[in-house]
């Protein structure tokens, strides 16, 4: 399948939906807290979407070729859950990490993005685990321009992710994304650079590195959705929607809430 490069209308359409998914975190940010429940989380996304911002939550009976139907309107992967945990009876509890992924529909196009919670006060290692995967996520975009390769997107998210003594994990990726949920192309979060697709103005894909603070190794649960470490280490992701424009990159879900990028993204800004 080739590539969509994104029009005008597309792209308005989905910098609209990309606010409104980021919005959604925005919301649920107070309710992620000790001794709510996953399945509490959803109930709430789900009825602001729905009722609050006129938006679907695209996760919803999601069935992809090999999978039952997704049963609920987000993700929330809790500690060793690497991604598509699934809301349930699970209390949250102090020391816990949880990553919530939220896609929205709005006028036909989604909004995709996740971001980590902590619930209390996270140990040192949970800390950092999400610290660094938020600086991978932020270098990997860093790489998107015109002439620049996929490959150099996964290769600077390894880099630093292995320098730090984790590990990525290869069987999930992000991913090509508009009116279609999932689309071509697939983002690696490892490579080399110079490799895979070039990227062109109007491609709009996220990036979204899944990372170990152990051993890369995956296990499905029974449930055929949930993912978690094998070694039931620590896992974190963070993700946004990303647009190739004509001189670089903006991401699309941004919203008043959205964590500040780290310091040396805002520093190179400024320097260009």
């Amino acid at each position: 399948m080739p590539i969509t490069i994104h029009s005008q209308a597309d792209i308005d359409g989905m910098r609209l939906a990309g606010r409104l998914g980021s919005e959604v975190l925005d919301y649920i940010t107070p309710f992620v807290k000790a001794g709510v429940t996953t399945g509490e989380l959803d109930r709430l996304c789900h009825e602001y979407m729905t009722n609050v911002q006129g938006t679907i939550p695209a996760p919803l009976n999601y069935c992809p070729p090999g999978y039952t139907p997704y049963p609920k309107a987000i993700c929330t992967s809790v500690n060793d859950v690497i991604c598509h945990g699934i809301p349930g009876d699970k209390v949250l509890k102090n020391g816990d990490v949880v990553n919530l992924d939220i896609t929205v529909i709005k006028d036909g196009y989604h909004g995709d993005n996740s971001r980590m919670f902590f619930i209390g006060e996270p140990s040192i290692l949970a800390k950092r685990l999400s610290d660094i995967t938020y600086e991978c996520m932020w270098l990997g975009i860093a790489q998107v321009r015109p002439g620049a390769h996929l490959g150099d997107i996964g290769h600077a998210i390894q880099q630093h992710a292995e320098k730090a003594g984790y590990s990525v994990v290869r069987e999930f990726c992000g991913h090509g994304i508009g009116k279609v949920f999932h689309e071509e192309p697939q983002v690696l979060h490892y490579g080399r650079p110079g490799t895979l697709d070039e990227l062109k103005p109007g491609m709009i894909f996220t990036i979204e590195p899944m990372i170990n603070a152990g051993r890369r190794e995956i296990r499905e649960m029974s449930d055929g959705w949930t993912i978690k470490t094998k070694d039931r280490s620590l896992s974190a992701q963070w993700e946004h929607t990303v647009l190739v424009t004509d001189t670089g990159y903006e991401v699309l879900t941004l919203s008043a809430g959205s964590p500040q990028p780290p310091a040396f993204i805002t520093q190179s800004a400024r320097a260009a």
